[in-house]
């Protein structure tokens, strides 16, 4: 009964190895918030902190809660999500620039509902019907066929006269479609989550090489989404958790598979080596070390100067990037724009991708020559 003063708060319980783990990984992964380290912490090193618990630690070591206004909602949430795998799938598109070469580049994902575990993924110069149906089949030749699949109203799912190439597939499978209602994102809102996810966490950083290495390292994220990336929505697992949940041989087989630096492959590519370089001539000392791309010549009392350095006639060739788990499809020409200048799009006249045009009349359209295009 003895009288405390009131208001104070009782310093963190937590060990000090769990305090100390919450700290640097707040510190690596600045975005992450306290639920998102609880997940990290019990499926990682498996110390155990509630969410409560790391914002106290974090408090504690200097960091401030910032409470921002939401704003107010229109309609209120609906959730949905189907009782087991592969009884629903949604698809989506997503374009981004490929930096390097400033070409856009468009990618097709096949997710499922119940687990949020990507089934497949394809990456194409052209957002075509083909690069659909590549996906699908090479998704269902892993994980089977699904009962549903719920599509968005684009050209290559949906055409206004008659039925799409891709409905025939669907129909030949045995699979019904379900079409959102147009200018209605949320109801695709897994895969769109999925979108926002994958340019934060990879594409926003990453810088490409080419469409292949664009093609590997995104695959390589969404071995990291599906067995490594816990999800809030299924209460800190991963999508593999739950989608072989009635077969545990495979998962754990299919996780041997995934790389544990595979998040990092897919932002940052295969790490070069550092170079650095530090010695005497006649009597100067000098050093000659690199960043990035670039190599720099320090010498006393002078200012640095950059070196061009020539390689060999033959290098030796760069250790391959793994090849990703999750199956990618595609059609059979894989760089469209591989004549087409960087920064230039095709003219606005050329065949629109719809369900008609095949990507044989695009390639006999791009042959022909720019004063004839112009003239119709």
């Amino acid at each position: 009964m003895a009288e405390q003063p009131r208001g104070t708060k009782t310093p963190s319980k937590l060990p000090e190895v769990t305090r100390r783990t919450i700290v640097m990984l707040k510190q690596a992964h600045p975005e992450w918030g306290c639920q998102r380290i609880s997940d990290e912490l019990l499926r990682g090193p498996a110390l155990a902190a509630g969410a409560s618990a790391v914002a106290r630690v974090l408090h504690e070591s200097g960091y401030q809660l910032e409470e921002r206004v939401t704003r107010p909602h229109h309609d209120k949430m609906r959730r949905f999500e189907r009782a087991r795998p592969n009884q629903l799938w949604q698809t989506d598109l997503f374009t981004f620039v490929l930096k390097r070469q400033n070409r856009r580049l468009h990618l097709v994902g096949f997710m499922d509902d119940h687990s949020r575990f990507v089934v497949g993924y394809g990456l194409h110069a052209s957002a075509s019907s083909a690069l659909v149906l590549e996906v699908l089949r090479s998704a269902i030749a892993s994980y089977g066929v699904p009962e549903e699949i719920l599509t968005d109203n684009g050209p290559q799912y949906v055409t206004w006269r008659g039925t799409s190439q891709f409905s025939r597939e669907l129909e030949q499978q045995g699979i019904r479609q379900i079409i959102s209602r147009p200018k209605h994102p949320q109801t695709l809102g897994k895969v769109e989550r999925f979108w926002g996810t994958l340019w934060r966490e990879c594409l926003q950083r990453a810088v490409f090489l080419d469409l292949e290495d664009a093609r590997r390292r995104i695959g390589l994220f969404i071995d990291h989404y599906n067995f490594q990336r816990p999800h809030q929505g299924l209460e800190g697992a991963t999508p593999a958790d739950r989608f072989f949940q009635a077969a545990p041989t495979v998962l754990a087989t299919l996780q041997e598979r995934v790389a544990a630096n595979a998040l990092e492959l897919s932002r940052q590519g295969i790490p070069r080596s550092p170079f650095y370089m530090t010695g005497q001539v006649a009597g100067q000392p000098f050093s000659v070390h690199a960043e990035g791309e670039r190599v720099f010549l320090t010498r006393a009392g002078e200012p640095r100067q950059e070196v061009e350095l020539v390689g060999p006639s033959q290098a030796a060739p760069e250790e391959p990037l793994p090849e990703p788990l999750c199956p990618h499809g595609a059609p059979e020409s894989q760089d469209e724009f591989t004549n087409q200048p960087p920064g230039v799009a095709w003219p606005e006249s050329a065949p629109p991708l719809t369900d008609a045009s095949t990507l044989a009349e695009q390639d006999a359209w791009r042959n022909v020559p720019q004063p004839e295009r112009d003239g119709q």
